[in-house]
């Protein structure tokens, strides 16, 4: 047996496990649930717009390198989820159904995730700040989507290093 194969069924079997446990929980669905749509896009967009109204003169350079940073991200989240279309464990999985249903067919790696960290990076590295509590924000908007039986924990692993790689090689590239 190989090792992807292996991987998967550990990553399978760790979403049932987390899956099954959270459901029994219904604090924990409905907090998934708020969590999982803090991470579709709004805090990306309102965050850059509040920064360049304040009137920081961090704002340009914040708002170029956030705006590259998700450019890059979503077009490498694109490429990797429709070359590689890993079903989604409810595509996977027969008699499974998600809490939610994805707005996109494939499950790897995770968007939402992905955006997230990118979008954490990019801003603690450029304005500072709170640094525990936006990568705590980043990586339960990636547990949130296991919650809702969107995506396994390879996805989510995935999305963090996604969106975490493309912060910093932005970073790298604009000298910042």
């Amino acid at each position: 047996m190989g090792i992807l194969s292996s991987l998967q069924r550990f990553d399978v079997a760790l979403f049932e496990k987390v899956f099954h446990t959270c459901q029994r929980m219904p604090r924990v669905r409905l907090s998934a649930r708020l969590l999982s749509r803090s991470g579709d896009g709004y805090m990306q967009l309102l965050t850059p717009a509040l920064v360049w109204f304040s009137g920081s003169v961090l704002a340009p350079t914040y708002f170029v390198t956030l705006g590259l940073a998700m450019i890059i991200e979503r077009a490498v989240y694109v490429v990797l989820k429709n070359t590689l279309k890993r079903l989604r464990p409810a595509d996977f999985k027969s008699n499974f159904q998600s809490v939610i249903t994805a707005s996109d067919k494939f499950s790897f790696p995770s968007g939402h995730t992905s955006a997230a960290f990118c979008f954490s990076l990019v801003t603690v590295t450029v304005l500072g700040g709170a640094s525990a509590v936006l990568f705590l924000w980043a990586t339960i908007v990636g547990m949130s989507r296991l919650v809702l039986g969107v995506h396994f924990p390879g996805d989510v692993l995935a999305g963090a290093f996604v969106g975490s790689g493309v912060a910093v090689c932005t970073l790298s590239l604009l000298n910042i």
